[in-house]
């Protein structure tokens, strides 16, 4: 009962927290001062406060959606363990339940944004469904990766096993899994080098022009699940990097959040030293993580150590 208060505490106060964290790490590397690390608590409490303005040509569909993604990122994150002991929602297959609320996701946003009728948004939600759909390969491979050792479809059985054999430092297909899983996650959040979130030019954007219309509390919400996205992905990126000691909750927790933020400073620091790729050459990328991550199983088959 204590993990699972631990678990839900961390997701609710983590991700907003999170993406702070990293705008503060971007603005150290271009020597300015930049905003306070709880800026997004504040962005989203005035959104809430804030009205929604609705277009006349949109549905219930643009409505929705932002709170069916966050519906899903929020019940995807149940699936994911933070204390090192079983998630809140752990069971055989569960992997397949994560991806698809994912995907599910996804999808409610993609639907809001072409119910707008907007030029722009509608080429932004093709843009992140054909990218999309290019690293869903590259997450199954890498999730079959983390799970084959352990015979489990399962995030809980699989991370607890990594834990106790040593990870990555005893297996070498996990270091590529999570090279291969780091491109999933650029791509998935949208960051550089497939996108720049700072940007607002429509023509080069992918996910901000996706939410270009919504406005308020819809706003706050696509916010808040987009930090909590960027949150469970970076758990499991930190799982594959890290083994995070299991039946130590508090031991466990540290080792999370230490991780979490190590990841918060690369993103922060790689953001402010590379540009985005052509989006001709992020098919190339995509493509390239799949491969590792199968190079990953083969290694793994193989008993390579």
């Amino acid at each position: 009962m204590v993990e699972v208060i631990i678990h839900i505490v961390l997701l609710i106060f983590g991700p907003l927290t999170l993406l702070g964290f990293i705008d503060r790490v971007k603005s150290r590397a271009a020597r300015r001062a930049g905003p306070p690390i709880l800026q997004r608590w504040y962005d989203v409490a005035k959104l809430l406060r804030k009205g929604a303005v609705y277009s006349r040509t949109t549905t219930i569909f643009f409505k929705a959606g932002p709170m069916v993604a966050l519906a899903c990122t929020a019940i995807a994150a149940l699936v994911v363990p933070l204390t090192g002991d079983k998630a809140p929602l752990s069971f055989c297959g569960d992997i397949f339940l994560f991806s698809g609320l994912l995907v599910l996701g996804r999808f409610a946003m993609l639907l809001a944004a072409m119910d707008t009728g907007s030029a722009f948004e509608g080429m932004g939600a093709s843009r992140e469904a054909a990218f999309g759909a290019m690293a869903e390969p590259a997450l199954f491979l890498v999730l079959l990766v983390a799970t084959m050792p352990c015979g489990d479809a399962s995030f809980s059985t699989a991370f607890s096993q990594m834990a106790d054999t040593g990870g990555l430092t005893r297996d070498p297909g996990l270091l590529l899994a999570a090279i291969a899983f780091g491109a999933f996650l650029v791509t998935d959040l949208a960051r550089i080098p497939i996108d720049d979130p700072t940007t607002h030019l429509e023509l080069t954007m992918i996910h901000e022009v996706v939410v270009l219309d919504h406005s308020g509390p819809d706003l706050a919400f696509v916010t808040m699940g987009y930090a909590l996205r960027m949150w469970i992905l970076s758990a499991i990126f930190v799982h594959l990097l890290i083994p995070v000691p299991s039946g130590a909750p508090l031991l466990a927790v540290g080792t999370m959040l230490a991780g979490q933020f190590i990841v918060a400073i690369g993103v922060g620091i790689t953001e402010s030293i590379i540009a985005r790729l052509r989006m001709t050459r992020i098919p190339q990328f995509l493509i390239a993580a799949s491969v590792i991550a199968a190079i990953g199983i083969l290694v793994q088959f193989l008993g390579v150590a």
